[in-house]
């Protein structure tokens, strides 16, 4: 008499195989130059008397929301990376997890603070900033919402796209050194202009392009 044997299924899973952090080249040298971004950006403004302030008659309040907007934006500009971190992701879920809500908090905090400011802005490039803003929000809420329907597909979506806007003010900077360097015959209104809406732009397509690319791939 033959038995009816039964092979077992493969045992799937969520979990793709984490590469080494070394393995990951582009988290130290993002952070290294987040941080000397922000050193050369932010600190000549911790000094009221000699830091390069726009003009904000009537408004007493500028100067602290302004530096509280800058402590909060720093912060989540480095949270930002730990949390785009797989390896982190995976090795240490814990720290994902309490990253992710020093990173939401900074960054709602962070961009209510900047719409407040955003009128005293220069005019030139004004409704970038604050359309840049409003998306950097709006992403990062959303994404904290999917994560707690854990829809965590959505939930990584949503969370690039943040990703996406907080690190969009690098090409801003760039476009600035660019065509001082260059010094073309352009009206520097038009590097402005632009300068707070291709960063933001191109990080979200090259986002849009890397989720496209990555369908296929486990989400956790």
């Amino acid at each position: 008499m033959v038995q009816n044997l039964e092979i077992p299924a493969p045992v799937r899973t969520d979990r793709s195989p984490s590469r080494p952090w070394w393995r990951r080249p582009w988290i130290a040298p993002l952070f290294v130059l987040s941080v000397a971004y922000i050193a050369v950006t932010a600190l000549p403004y911790l000094d009221e008397q000699t830091a390069p302030l726009m003009p904000h008659d009537g408004f007493s309040m500028y100067y602290p929301v302004l530096i509280t907007h800058i402590a909060f934006a720093t912060v989540a500009l480095l949270t930002s990376i730990f949390q785009a971190w797989p390896w982190l992701r995976r090795r240490s879920p814990a720290v994902h997890r309490w990253g992710g809500r020093v990173y939401v908090l900074s960054t709602v905090v962070a961009g209510l603070l900047g719409l407040v400011i955003v009128p005293f802005a220069p005019p030139v490039g004004q409704l970038g900033v604050a359309v840049a803003t409003i998306l950097w929000v709006a992403f990062t809420v959303m994404g904290y919402i999917r994560i707690r329907q854990h829809r965590y597909a959505e939930h990584r979506r949503f969370m690039l796209y943040a990703f996406a806007m907080v690190m969009n003010n690098f090409w801003g900077s760039s476009l600035v050194i660019v065509g001082t360097v260059l010094a073309l015959p352009i009206d520097t209104n038009y590097y402005l202009e632009a300068a707070r809406w291709v960063g933001w732009v191109i990080n979200l397509m090259l986002v849009q392009w890397w989720l496209n690319r990555t369908a296929g791939r486990p989400v956790l």
